[in-house]
């Protein structure tokens, strides 16, 4: 299909709430899936969500299964296409790490969330996906589900001093290296 200029903070669009999907496995929904894809893998991200490319549906996907350059330290997670998610926290415990977003180049954040939770929602073809998961795979479920309530997470800081540009917090790493 084809890559998709990624929004930016700023666009009125990334703080809509998103619709549910109601038909699977059609076509449209098929297009949309893989402009995902290839914009995510362009950008080297490790996830997207469609109202990034401008589109008001409730579909993230995250992950490609293999180790991403720009999170080598990361755990691989599975390429996962998710539709309609739900996320329940598993506990209360939390934990801060640094976060990016291709909506917010170039900045970073120290940001709160959910060490472990369940997401379910369905796959492309309208199976349903429920998984429990924690660390670094929590942490992307979280940060994607959360552009479909029209949240970025600069929101979610609570020390805005923990707030910067790559470039100043981490002085000789790549900014465009560390964006989502």
């Amino acid at each position: 299909m084809a890559i998709q200029d990624i929004l930016k903070m700023g666009d009125a669009r990334l703080l809509r709430v998103a619709q549910d999907v109601e038909t699977f496995d059609t076509p449209e929904l098929h297009a949309l899936v893989q402009d995902l894809l290839d914009t995510m893998k362009a950008a080297q991200g490790a996830g997207l969500a469609a109202p990034q490319i401008g589109v008001n549906l409730r579909v993230v996907i995250f992950g490609s299964g293999k180790a991403n350059p720009r999170y080598p330290d990361a755990p691989i997670i599975e390429q996962t296409v998710l539709i309609n998610p739900q996320l329940e926290p598993l506990g209360p415990e939390m934990e801060s790490a640094w976060e990016g977003c291709l909506s917010v180049p170039g900045l970073r954040g120290l940001v709160p969330r959910h060490v472990a939770l369940r997401y379910r929602g369905f796959d492309l073809q309208g199976a349903v996906i429920d998984r429990k998961v924690e660390g670094f795979h929590a942490r992307v479920v979280q940060h994607e589900c959360d552009h479909l309530d029209g949240v970025l997470y600069p929101t979610r800081i609570e020390d805005m001093t923990q707030f910067g540009y790559t470039e100043v917090l981490f002085p000789g790493l790549d900014a465009a290296s560390e964006d989502d």
